[in-house]
């Protein structure tokens, strides 16, 4: 049985885009619409606002990256759409799942809401992180035997 040499880049370009995707929903709903908190809340209202700009501009960084793996993946006939779209659910989950529990409580660096009960807010949040993860776990799985079966 031969590993696929495109497997790593597929999924490193949809964990990059589902970081991406996440980190854009979460500062533009919860950031911007919401104004819920900003990434960094333990300083000033001016500070957080820079906060969220960096944290923005990553959430950027990372989208552009991914297309660029995932236009060399189509220019060279390599995309694998399963293992992409687990990446996507990995990257996705993954991000939540992080900014659930290390950065809203283990670092305190802000919460979800401020001035309301958080729990049913931290379980929603972490288990669709932990959703997202398990679907992109079950599609790589998925993927590998379609693989063992066609290699």
């Amino acid at each position: 049985m031969r590993a696929n040499p495109a497997a790593g880049p597929n999924v490193l370009s949809g964990v990059l885009l589902g970081f991406g995707i996440a980190a854009f929903i979460d500062e533009t709903i919860f950031h911007q619409l919401l104004h819920w908190h900003h990434f960094y809340d333990r300083s000033t209202p001016s500070v957080g606002l820079i906060s969220d700009g960096i944290f923005h501009a990553l959430g950027w960084f990372a989208t552009v990256a991914a297309l660029f793996l995932f236009a060399d993946l189509r220019r060279r006939r390599t995309f694998a759409p399963l293992r992409w779209w687990a990446g996507v659910l990995l990257g996705a989950g993954a991000f939540q799942l992080y900014d659930g529990t290390v950065q809203h409580k283990l670092m305190r660096l802000h919460q979800i809401r401020y001035h309301v009960d958080l729990v049913p807010y931290d379980w929603t949040w972490n288990i669709l992180a932990a959703v997202m993860i398990v679907a992109g776990v079950v599609l790589l799985v998925r993927d590998r035997r379609v693989d063992v079966r066609h290699g």
